[in-house]
């Protein structure tokens, strides 16, 4: 062990930490996670506690992987760390939060601030900065939503900075967000060389109250005493500036290439498609990627990990118990009787904006809908639904993403914890009618983290983000079943009008 060398990756995500260590051969060392939970105080405002969840779960989830692992700390040559995206949260001088973050897209509390800024600027000027129009993954409004309603708070912020931008400046004193998170999040604030643009900040905020754009893996500092003594890492360390974790986990399964596609299955579903240029969809959205010369387009589904807790939560209470007495996971007992159910669930279908929707409708308001319900369906039913849901959910966003001439799919990547269900990924086959890939190093984000360390010290084989595909070994595929793909396209289109049908009622709800 003493001849070789480390790179330590920790990814925070929207209801757990995980971290790893890989050696030079990205051989996984070992592996540690932390739970946390999101707060939601009132409808539409979801957030975490800086300190404690995304502080915090480093500094134990790094002492935990050195302790588990046996490596000196001075062997582990740089650290990267990705986390959530697209939420705000303002610091003091001191990088001491002011309050909770206020997350990402499923946060919907500035709508209001949506529309001012729509009005101020136009749709047209807000179509040619973002390709679509404003929504609630959009960092701006966020940050004038605090102007508007917390002006104390908004008086004291020294900067306003996403998860992975508050991680590195805790480990290193320096504020940094790279190119890709940074450019498409807090848009237009930036000009396109990564300055802040003086003008365009004016009504929101100043200048220097947003971080220095870097490139994902450019080095962005290193570990502070203070911060070695809170994590065990050798002071001095290199640390990466670091992305947001769906950056991170498209990275760690080879979205490096046009063609390349991931899903992530989370709390939420985010997906990200390498293309060989910017491409323009209302429904979507696109950015430069974090690979230098790659853009992308990227959709996301609101509601999958969080929509199946909330079944095991709601209606499956004694596979919960089952699982603290000793047994199986929760999750695998609610599968019983899933899989005999036949493709549509006997004609139940489900809208799972359980927490408004992100693309491609853009609608906070939102909400979750089943319909053709009757006294025949069980819950077994009602949760073979929802699985069916995020997967037409998904299709729907890839026929959109195909439909545009210079697009196309080459490869599909499965990652995230929905991936330890093998049968939700043949539903999600069987709906695409495309092959479903999951990698063999299926912990996501943080292995991703590590590479992209390794690439920033140069460290032989890890020349540059093309290298990494050498390190990525496949898991399973999941092939369509032809019979399946016939039943669920009558499925889709009904789920396809579902929403339009009903947007109007859903929104005479949400205003009583």
């Amino acid at each position: 062990m003493n001849n070789k060398k480390y790179f330590m990756g920790i990814d925070t995500g929207t209801n757990s930490s995980k971290g790893v260590i890989i050696d030079q051969e990205c051989n996984i060392i070992a592996t540690a996670s932390a739970e946390h939970a999101m707060t939601n105080p009132k409808p539409g405002h979801y957030e975490h506690d800086a300190d404690e969840d995304w502080w915090g779960d480093f500094c134990r989830i790094s002492n935990k992987l050195i302790a588990d692992s046996g490596v000196d700390p001075h062997d582990i040559l740089a650290v990267g760390a990705s986390a959530l995206g697209a939420d705000c949260l303002p610091v003091d001088e001191e990088c001491r939060p002011l309050r909770k973050a206020i997350l990402y897209g499923i946060d919907s509390r500035a709508t209001r601030e949506m529309a001012d800024l729509t009005e101020l600027y136009g749709e047209e000027q807000i179509k040619k900065w973002y390709g679509r129009p404003l929504c609630s993954s959009d960092v701006m409004p966020k940050i004038l939503w605090i102007k508007n309603n917390e002006p104390e708070v908004y008086a004291r912020a020294h900067k306003f900075i996403t998860a992975s931008t508050f991680i590195t400046a805790k480990l290193t004193g320096e504020y940094v967000v790279d190119r890709f998170l940074g450019l498409a999040s807090f848009n237009p604030l930036y000009n396109s060389d990564g300055t802040p643009n003086p003008e365009l900040c004016k009504p929101i905020c100043r200048p220097d109250q947003l971080s220095a754009i870097k490139e994902a893996n450019d080095i962005a500092g290193t570990v502070t005493a203070k911060a070695a003594a809170e994590t065990g890492l050798a002071e001095g360390t290199p640390v990466i500036t670091g992305t947001d974790d769906s950056g991170a986990e498209a990275i760690s399964i080879g979205v490096v290439a046009p063609g390349k596609m991931m899903i992530q299955f989370g709390s939420s579903i985010y997906m990200i498609l390498g293309t060989k240029e910017l491409v323009d969809d209302d429904r979507l959205w696109r950015e430069e990627f974090i690979v230098p010369g790659l853009c992308d387009i990227s959709a996301g589904t609101n509601a999958a990990g969080s929509l199946t807790k909330w079944y095991r939560d709601n209606l499956f209470p004694d596979a919960l118990a089952i699982e603290k007495d000793g047994g199986p996971d929760a999750y695998q007992t609610m599968m019983e009787g899933v899989e005999q159910i036949a493709p549509g669930s006997d004609g139940l279908i489900t809208l799972p904006y359980f927490a408004g929707e992100r693309t491609p409708i853009n609608d906070p308001l939102a909400c979750g809908c089943l319909l053709g319900l009757t006294l025949a369906h069980t819950r077994a039913h009602l949760y073979r639904s929802a699985l069916e849901s995020v997967a037409y959910s998904v299709n729907q966003q890839i026929r959109i993403m195909e439909a545009h001439d210079n697009v196309d799919i080459d490869q599909i990547f499965a990652v995230g914890g929905g991936v330890q269900n093998p049968h939700w990924m043949q539903i999600v086959a069987d709906v695409t009618g495309k092959e479903i890939n999951t990698p063999l190093v299926t912990i996501g984000a943080s292995f991703g983290d590590a590479m992209m360390a390794a690439t920033a010290v140069k460290y032989p084989g890890f020349e540059d983000f093309a290298a990494l595909t050498k390190f990525i070994k496949p898991g399973c595929t999941f092939y369509p079943n032809p019979e399946a793909h016939e039943q669920y396209k009558a499925f889709q289109v009904v789920y396809d009008k579902l929403y339009p049908a009903t947007v109007e009622l859903m929104h005479a709800l949400a205003k009583q």
